[in-house]
C-alpha cells in the first residue's frame, strides 16, 4: 500500500487505467508470492514426518527386541504405517516443489527448532516448539493407527 493511497486529493488527479492495472497487479503479485496458511500446513508436516518416521522405527525395534507373541503383527502394523509416512512425506516434497517452496534445517534452540523457508523468492524462518511438535506427533500417529484400524476392519468384512 503506497503513501498516497487514501489520500483524497491524488484521486481527482487523472490516472490512465492501464496505470492502475499495472499497480493493482504489482499488489496482487506480491501477495501470491507469500506463503499462504495452506503452505505453511504442508511445511510443518514435512518437518514433522521424519520425527514420526524415526519414532515409529525405534518403536519397530524394539518390538523385535520383545518376546512378545503378537511381534509378529505389531511388527507389520508398524511397517504399514512406516509406509503410509514415506508416501505422504514424498506427496508433500512433490506438493512443495510444484509451489516451488524449498524447506531447510536451520538451528535448533532449547525449545524451539527453526528452518528456513525459501517460498517464490521470499526467505522466512519458521520455528516450531517442541510442545507443538509432541502434540502434532500424537495426533498424527493416531490418525495412522485409526487408518490402518479402519483398513483392517474393511478387510474383515470380506
Amino acid at each position: 500500500m503506497s503513501k498516497l493511497n487514501g489520500n483524497e486529493r491524488w484521486k481527482t488527479k487523472m490516472l490512465m487505467s492501464e496505470h492502475v492495472d499495472q499497480f493493482e497487479e504489482k499488489q496482487e503479485d506480491t501477495v501470491r508470492k507469500m506463503i499462504t496458511v495452506e503452505e505453511r500446513t504442508m511445511v510443518r508436516d514435512l518437518i514433522l514426518l521424519p520425527y514420526i518416521d524415526t519414532m515409529v522405527s525405534r518403536s519397530l525395534k524394539e518390538i523385535e527386541l520383545s518376546g512378545s507373541i503378537l511381534k509378529r503383527a505389531f511388527v507389520i502394523a508398524g511397517q504399514a504405517i512406516q509406509r503410509r509416512i514415506m508416501q505422504d512425506t514424498y506427496q508433500l516434497q512433490k506438493e512443495l516443489k510444484q509451489r516451488n517452496i524449498k524447506v531447510l534445517p536451520d538451528e535448533q534452540e532449547e525449545f524451539l527448532v527453526y528452518h528456513k523457508i525459501f517460498c517464490r523468492g521470499y526467505q522466512e524462518r519458521f520455528g516450531l516448539t517442541r510442545d507443538v511438535m509432541r502434540t502434532e506427533i500424537s495426533l498424527r500417529l493416531t490418525k495412522y493407527t485409526a487408518e490402518l484400524g479402519a483398513a483392517l476392519k474393511d478387510y474383515q468384512k470380506l
